[in-house]
């Protein structure tokens, strides 16, 4: 697997996080791969041969090959039927509120076509381009010129949305939302309204989301020798509590995840 990543422009590096390339050259031998919720939306160009998302064990459907994944609340198995050759644009979690005007809930958890959110036309012509783009620079100057484009067109996320989402980034998602809004439950209903339409989730989710990240570079990197300790660094209230959120959004133990052929992209992606 080669697995790259590019920062973006500093006009955008506030709201995209990074561009990455992959590229797998087939093997039959390939194993299904585990997508983990991450707390960011992400836009992917696959130049490749198709991919299966597992809808069941053995039920799936093709991803289209230029799509938005929303936020993901679980998660999911893949496999590639050929080739993997991706370009894909990780916006922050209050990045691609700023490109449509689509509430971001009706996205969670689906694959949906750039055209539904910007149109058949400019949809079909940034697909054109980026196929016919010389390499990966190339498609960066595209994208970004398309995105620069369509921000300009639309609103900024609401004040309380990034003060929040400012917050458990800072902290690795352990601050509890009630700290965060300094325990003024009367914004509790309002926060999680403009949440639900501007990043996709609610802030516990995300917060879990983005804890769970921070635990994967701990677990994956070893940073920590056992997961006691990675439990005391990441700010949960003791082991059992680290444990039983990873299963919720991964699906099995931290213990299980280490070496697990099926997380193999996934630990790419976060070593």
């Amino acid at each position: 697997m080669n697995y790259q990543t590019y920062k973006p422009h500093k006009d955008l590096e506030s709201i995209v996080k990074f561009y990455w390339t992959l590229e797998v050259p087939f093997d039959p031998n390939n194993q299904k791969q585990k997508i983990i919720p991450d707390g960011c939306i992400e836009m992917t160009f696959n130049f490749g041969d198709k991919i299966r998302r597992y809808t069941s064990e053995n039920d799936f459907i093709l991803h289209p090959n230029v799509m938005l994944m929303g936020q993901r609340t679980k998660s999911y198995f893949i496999l590639p039927v050929g080739n993997v050759d991706t370009f894909a644009i990780c916006f922050y979690p209050i990045g691609f509120v700023n490109f449509v005007e689509t509430p971001l809930e009706n996205l969670v958890d689906k694959e949906t076509t750039i055209s539904e959110l910007f149109g058949q036309e400019e949809a079909s012509e940034l697909e054109q381009q980026m196929m016919d783009a010389t390499d990966t620079q190339h498609r960066i100057t595209i994208v970004e010129r398309f995105l620069l484009k369509q921000l300009n067109k639309k609103n900024t996320v609401s004040t309380i949305v990034k003060s929040t989402v400012d917050a458990l980034l800072k902290t690795n998602g352990a601050t509890p939302i009630n700290a965060i809004l300094k325990e003024d439950i009367s914004k509790r209903r309002q926060l999680e309204r403009h949440f639900r339409k501007q990043i996709g989730i609610s802030p516990k989710q995300l917060g879990k989301a983005i804890r769970l990240q921070a635990t994967l570079h701990l677990l994956l990197n070893k940073k920590s020798e056992t997961l006691t300790e990675i439990a005391y660094e990441s700010d949960y209230f003791d082991q059992n509590h680290f444990i039983k959120d990873f299963k919720d959004l991964v699906g099995i133990t931290p213990k299980e995840f280490l070496d697990n052929e099926h997380m193999a992209l996934s630990a790419l992606f976060y070593k």
